[in-house]
């Protein structure tokens, strides 16, 4: 299914906790089910520390220029928030 409209994908969920490798790939995953023109609102598990470690140099590899991202916040439950525009 793909989003027409903007949208977040919640990767904050007990079992991203401690499962960096999971986080990657549904991140990944829900870049590609969001429609051109939109934006997907990523938020990530806090014990997996800030995404610009992890989570940005896999959306740079995977989508290059076809995407933007940005750091958005730290929520107040500790989980990190990246806006990937696509």
């Amino acid at each position: 299914m793909v989003h027409e409209r903007s949208w977040s994908r919640n990767l904050e969920t007990e079992p991203y906790a401690d499962d960096r490798e999971a986080i990657v790939e549904d991140g990944i995953g829900a870049i590609e089910r969001t429609a051109e023109g939109t934006h997907v609102n990523l938020v990530t598990h806090g014990e997996q520390g800030h995404p610009e470690a992890y989570l940005f140099p896999a959306i740079e590899e995977r989508f290059g220029d076809d995407v933007d991202w940005e750091f958005v916040e730290r929520c107040g439950c500790g989980g990190y928030v990246t806006r990937v525009y696509v």
